[in-house]
């Protein structure tokens, strides 16, 4: 039988397509955070699957706090060894575009 959970990655993907939902997400995102942020814009968004058990989801967030400033959020739903280059990476790249 095919696994037929849905996965948060897959679904928060789901959600940021139509941008009438932010406001669900931004909502989700300031109570994790404990503070207020706005949704600028998606960076990102990835999905790879070469097999079942290699799927890689990632979404990059752009959000502003009430303070104007700009953070990086990102939701994945697997570990990854690179992911402190891959966000010093991402993080210079925002600083040179913005």
């Amino acid at each position: 039988m095919a696994d037929t959970h849905i996965r948060f990655d897959w679904a928060i993907k789901k959600l940021l397509r139509n941008k009438a939902n932010f406001g669900v997400l931004e909502g989700f995102l300031s109570e994790l955070l404990h503070f207020d942020i706005t949704i600028k814009t998606l960076l990102e968004s990835e999905a790879n699957q070469e097999t079942l058990d290699d799927k890689t989801n990632r979404v990059d967030i752009l959000a502003e706090t009430t303070d104007g400033e700009l953070v990086l959020i990102e939701v994945q739903n697997n570990p990854q060894h690179d992911y402190f280059h891959r966000m010093l990476y991402g993080a210079s790249k925002l600083v040179t575009e913005y």
